[in-house]
């Protein structure tokens, strides 16, 4: 960077190019962060270069390697019948076709395009060993490339980032361009909702008058009836659900999103649903284009029968609006505050008033002549408490609030002080009472019939009830912090921050009826055979589950993060691979860790066994894929080589159904193939792997899936892909919340499939049942597992009889 000016300068030498100058110090502060973000950019512009620049360095090798190969080839050609001139055929699209000539007649035309780059047999040295060689108008290598292609037959090469990826052509498919692509027969329809989102929402759990428990996890409110364990599901919102709160007939919800972007990073406009829990109709669309960011608190009003809404939004002004629930039009609009909010109710007798409360804060709202003023609640000689979490109103009209210092605060109005501020003065709302609750913070407090009192703990994790008076009756301690009491008769539901619901009485104890990740998730595996899948995250915890009972088997907790992981063939242990090049190998019957190994220093992306089970393979970040024996049922392991040759870390990776070789995928969009019998060789001719059946396929590149990418993608635009083992149908999760459903196998671009939202942030995994019964997604940040009901629309022979043509060479549909 050259500045002529007087300026302060930062200068790495370890990045390319890239200075901060800061040239007017009075200038506008908001630009400093624009060029901070500019130069981010540009270095990770550069990074992305030097990528795709090792990796065609890498590949270059490897066809000079094959050159070498085919030297003998080339001399028998020129020997037997002169030298054969051809150039692949250029589409506009986004692919490249290499066909082979079946007529040397073909090539002496003088309008083939070919015959622009012949070339002619010659003394000289061209530089690259090839003597006999001379290139017209391009390099030798390019001549080559045409030349490999000639002689091994048709080619696919798709671009992701400008960087060529071939692909070979099946024998069974004569003319790539009549093959017609179809939407999958199958459809799928979400049949169960793992987790709940406690971690960092308050408002979001609440019981209906039909018996069901009402929460939310990602972009779906799950209406869960306790006693039947059957699951209901409202998906009308297009991104993650931060807060809900229940009308006061019990059955209307009001349910509040957050912005998120679409697939091209623009803003996703939130908004509040107001629907009937009883036919998941949506009645009223609150606030589209009001809102900024995010809905982060709702509630009905009470002594008007629910006329009206208040909302919150997650501006830096938290603007507070009132809503007219019938016409749903905005009522009124002001500016809360700049410090977060927690938490917004009516008042149960005066719809009028209205309380909200969050960091260092409580205001007390009257809503009169269609606009808001508020009162801050005065703390006078009471220590004021950072975060005020939660409150209640009393049955006496008071308002009892849970802070971050552990007392629960009895506020009343007090008439306004004559003496110090004269005749007018108005009234205030002060601390009553001061009552200690819990150590650390009181997250959560619920009003009982009669009025007691529930309050919720934070680092005591206590449960405790307390009189009408405040005086403590009973307690009891659960596993996690809680954030959300819900009361049915002597029945207590309890919501915590470990994303779990719990279910209990203080006599009998509390057990979890709802469970769920709480970090990200990455691995993903099915039973063989079995109902049962595994998932692991970055929360350290493996988790069991079974899909018919819909339920948590077993979970155990490991020291390191969970990415990746596999069942043996024989279904009785499982492999995992953690963050450090640990993998672990775990007897499904005892919960045991039986092995334990390390490959490398680097996290493990992918584990797969071989399909009869006598090799593992692992694949790592350090570019390689280690290869094991394994021995007495999986339960012993012994180094069998090692794949080297990929030029960036391993993604993904399949068996062959002979269990001889392997099929990879790494981060700069390689596919390679290994001859593991041959001792774990790469097989330089890619093209001798284009007809080989394989075990699984969950590499995203490949002939058969190359029709899940769309058009501009940048090779991060699809995490995970499944192929069903039917082999009819393939389940991608993309980057974009989204699951889709393609025919398999599907090798033509913008190939048509059935798109399904439910997820709020990336989907990281998808995995197929054993018998197809089900698909599995897991989202990555939304801690959220969704299964989904394989379901198909035609017979099973119709449904063959598609499958069976998609390979057709016939223009008939």
């Amino acid at each position: 960077h050259d500045c002529s000016r007087t300026c302060g300068s930062i200068l790495s030498p370890d990045l390319l190019s890239w200075s901060v100058c800061t040239d007017d110090v009075s200038g506008s502060s908001a630009e400093y962060p624009d060029r901070v973000s500019m130069m981010e950019g540009r270095l990770q512009s550069q990074e992305d270069e030097i990528t795709l620049l090792k990796s065609s360095l890498a590949d270059a090798l490897r066809r000079l390697r094959l050159h070498d190969q085919l030297i003998p080839l080339l001399k028998q050609q020129i020997i037997a019948g002169g030298w054969p001139t051809i150039r692949p055929q250029l589409y506009s699209f986004n692919i490249i076709v290499s066909r082979k000539l079946s007529s040397s007649s073909a090539l002496d035309s003088p309008r083939h395009p070919a015959t622009r780059y012949c070339a002619r047999p010659v003394e000289r040295d061209c530089g690259h060993g090839m003597g006999w060689l001379a290139c017209l108008s391009r390099s030798c290598l390019t001549l080559f490339f045409s030349l490999s292609h000639w002689l091994t037959g048709q080619s696919i090469k798709m671009f992701i980032r400008g960087r060529p990826i071939t692909m070979y052509v099946p024998s069974n498919i004569q003319n790539y361009e009549d093959l017609r692509m179809e939407p999958p027969v199958e459809k799928l329809e979400l049949d169960w909702v793992y987790g709940y989102r406690g971690r960092d929402c308050r408002a979001n759990l609440y019981l209906l008058s039909s018996g069901e428990a009402v929460y939310f996890i990602a972009c779906v409110v799950v209406l869960y009836h306790i006693n039947n364990r059957t699951q209901r599901h409202y998906r009308k919102h297009t991104d993650c659900v931060r807060c809900l709160t229940i009308h006061p007939d019990k059955v209307r919800v009001a349910s509040g999103q957050t912005a998120g972007v679409d697939k091209d990073g623009k803003p996703l406009q939130p908004y509040v649903h107001i629907w009937d829990s009883s036919t998941l109709i949506t009645l009223q669309q609150i606030g589209l284009g009001t809102f900024e960011r995010g809905v982060g608190s709702v509630a009905f009003s009470f002594a008007d029968a629910g006329a009206f809404l208040c909302v919150i939004d997650d501006s830096n002004e938290h603007m507070l609006s009132v809503w007219d629930c019938a016409k749903g039009t905005k009522h009124t609009e002001v500016k809360s505050t700049n410090e977060a909010v927690f938490a917004v109710e009516f008042n149960p007798s005066d719809s009028t008033n209205i309380i909200t409360c969050g960091k260092s804060h409580i205001y007390f709202w009257t809503l009169s002549a269609g606009s808001l003023t508020k009162k801050q609640g005065i703390f006078g000689k009471y220590k004021k408490p950072k975060f005020i979490q939660c409150f209640v109103f009393s049955l006496t009209g008071d308002v009892l609030t849970g802070d971050s210092e552990g007392n629960i605060l009895t506020w009343g109005k007090s008439p306004g002080d004559v003496k110090t501020l004269g005749k007018g003065a108005k009234e205030t709302f002060q601390i009553m009472r001061q009552t200690r609750a819990h150590d650390g913070s009181v997250f959560t407090l619920c009003m009982l019939q009669g009025g007691a009192l529930l309050s919720g703990g934070g680092k005591d994790r206590k449960i405790i009830r307390w009189s009408a008076d405040l005086a403590p009756e009973r307690e009891c301690e659960v596993k996690d912090v809680c954030v959300r009491a819900y009361v049915n008769g002597e029945e207590v539901l309890v919501g915590t921050t470990r994303n779990a619901i719990l279910r209990g009485t203080f006599s009998d104890g509390f057990v979890a009826i709802v469970q769920g990740h709480v970090d990200e998730m990455w691995g993903l595996a099915t039973h063989p055979s079995q109902d049962v899948f595994l998932t692991c995250g970055h929360d350290r915890q493996v988790c069991v589950w079974n899909t018919e009972e819909h339920k948590l088997d077993w979970c155990t907790t490991l020291e390191e993060y969970g990415l990746c992981a596999d069942f043996c063939p024989n279904g009785a242990v499982v492999s995992v691979g953690l963050s450090t090049g640990r993998w672990l190998v775990l007897d499904l019957q005892t919960k045991e860790v039986i092995s334990d190994y390390t490959d490398g220093n680097e996290q493990l992306s992918v584990m797969r066994y071989s399909p009869d089970g006598s090799f593992l393979a692992v694949g790592s970040h350090d570019n390689f894929i280690y290869v094991y024996n394994v021995t007495e049922s999986g339960r012993r392991y012994s180094r069998y080589g090692k794949c080297n040759g990929h030029s960036s870390f391993i993604t993904h990776l399949d068996w062959s159904k002979d269990g001889k070789y392997i099929m990879s995928n790494s981060g700069d969009y390689e596919i390679l193939y290994w001859d593991v019998a041959g001792g774990c060789k790469l097989l330089r001719n890619r093209y001798e792997s284009k007809d080989r059946e394989w075990a699984s396929y969950t590499c995203v590149l490949g002939f058969h899936v190359m029709g899940v990418w769309l058009e501009g993608s940048d090779g991060t635009d699809i995490n995970a892909l499944c192929r069903s083992h039917s082999e009819r149908l393939v389940a991608v999760a993309d980057d974009f919340c989204k699951v889709h459903l393609f025919q398999y196998p599907c090798p033509k671009p913008k190939a048509p499939n059935h798109s399904y939202e439910g997820h709020g942030s990336h989907v990281t995994n998808v995995r197929f049942t054993h018998c197809d019964s089900h698909l599995l997604s897991m989202g990555g940040k939304d801690t959220c597992i969704l299964q989904w009901e394989v379901k198909r629309a035609g017979t099973g022979d119709g449904g063959d009889r598609l499958h069976s043509a998609s390979f057709t060479s016939s223009p008939e549909p």
